[in-house]
Formats: structure tokens, C-alpha cells, sequence
């Protein structure tokens, strides 16, 4: 059956992250120095800790059913555990949120080949984006900024609808989204488990883009490419 959607993983597949999480210390950093300024007052030493505590057992209980509360009820718990009752929808948490964003992207750039990849299919399969990331604000701000978010007629985010890859439920509502049925798709992205294993579980195509030395296993991607600008002629064999 031919391909008539492409989804592609975000991060480290269309946009890269510099390594080693550099972007974690300066936007923790930011979002405290934020909150400081709005009364959250607590050393910064307090402040990452309470962080941690409530980062870990968040994802104690989402890590169970591949679920991925947004990244604002992680400020609500961090602030809960300090002592702060805020609401998880006011806007001093989700300017928190947005703080921590807004560095995060200074630690990320699009990949070379990336907007002339999707120019090349726009128009040629229906396009979409699945990522895993707490904050689905700043996947869409970084879409915007790299001139791709125009070419993407759907963004399924993790943070947006509490669940992330591998779970099948993210596939499936981009997939519904579009109009297509798994086989018609195809998943490309740089991770096995969440990038290969979960989108072939649902009976999609995979594309396995080689970022780093993984092992593969009995997962199997159907294709593997080594850089963006090869996705075109591997879509055609379809």
C-alpha cells in the first residue's frame, strides 16, 4: 500500500539538541530566577532539589502507562513542595513554564536538511510531527522560528495530550488526525523504542535516522537512513 503520510520524531531528528542536556542547569536557572522575582523565596540550592523531587515522582507514576503530565504541573509540584499554593493553570506557572523554554531554545538548532526535506514532500504526503516533550508550547515556538510550522498539517505533542511514545494512543490520535489508516504511514526518528518499536506496534512504516550508536535488537526498522536528505528516494520504494 503506498505511503501517504510521513511523521516525523522532533528532537534530534528535524531539530537538534546540543548534548550532555547543557540546556538543563541555565533553564532551571531561569524559570528560578523568574520566580524569585515574582516571591518564590527560596535558595536556589532548595529550589532545584524540590525540582528533582517532583520531576522523579511525576514520572514514577506517568512512566507506568507512557504518560506525560505538561511540564506546568511539574512547576505546580515543585512549588506545592515548597510551601507555595498556586493554582496549575496560573499564570505565574505557566510564565514559570515559559521561562524554562525560552532558554531551552537557545540550546537547540534545525537540522541542515530539514527544510528542504519537508519543502521537498510538502504537497506530496500528508505531514506531521509526534514528539515526546513536556512542553508542547515550545515545540510549536520552535517550529515557528526554523519556518516549518506551515508545513505540517498536524503536531501531536506528549505534554499536550498526556501520553507519549512508545504508547500507541499518539500515533493513533496523529494518525485520526490526518485521515489515514497505519499502513498508509510511515514514522521517521532517531530512538528505537519510542521512534521504531512504537509506531511498528501499530502496523506503521518506520524510517530509522542514525543519530548515534543504538542497539537495534529485533526491532527492525523497515528503512534506515543516515541524514534527512535521503528520506525522499527511500518514500518513493513504497
Amino acid at each position: 500500500m503506498p505511503i501517504k503520510a510521513v511523521l516525523f520524531d522532533m528532537f534530534d531528528t528535524l531539530m537538534l539538541i546540543e548534548k550532555n542536556h547543557e540546556f538543563y542547569s541555565p533553564s532551571l536557572m531561569r524559570m528560578y530566577r523568574y520566580l524569585k522575582e515574582k516571591g518564590i523565596d527560596v535558595s536556589f540550592e532548595k529550589f532545584n532539589s524540590a525540582y528533582i523531587e517532583a520531576r522523579d515522582g511525576l514520572y514514577a507514576k506517568a512512566d507506568l502507562n507512557f504518560e506525560e503530565p505538561h511540564f506546568n504541573v511539574r512547576v505546580y509540584e515543585t512549588l506545592k513542595i515548597l510551601g507555595y499554593n498556586y493554582n496549575v493553570s496560573s499564570s505565574l506557572v505557566a510564565a514559570a513554564t515559559n521561562e524554562f523554554c525560552e532558554e531551552f531554545m537557545k540550546y537547540v538548532s534545525i537540522d541542515k536538511e530539514a527544510e528542504a526535506t519537508i519543502r521537498h514532500l510538502h504537497g506530496k504526503y500528508k505531514l506531521g510531527v509526534v514528539s515526546n516533550f513536556a512542553i508542547p508550547e515550545c515545540v510549536l515556538k520552535l517550529l515557528k522560528a526554523s519556518n516549518l510550522d506551515g508545513l505540517f498539517d498536524v503536531v501531536v505533542v506528549s505534554g499536550a495530550v498526556n501520553k507519549r511514545k512508545p504508547s500507541p494512543e499518539i500515533f493513533e490520535n496523529a494518525l485520526k488526525m490526518l485521515g489515514v489508516s497505519t499502513s498508509e504511514a510511515a514514522f521517521v526518528g532517531d530512538t528505537i523504542d519510542a521512534d521504531i518499536e512504537g509506531p511498528k506496534a501499530v502496523g506503521m512504516k518506520t524510517i530509522y535516522i542514525e543519530r548515534r550508536l543504538q542497539e537495534i535488537g529485533k526491532s527492525n526498522p523497515d528503512q534506515t537512513i543516515k541524514s534527512l536528505s535521503e528520506l525522499p528516494s527511500v518514500l518513493e520504494r513504497y
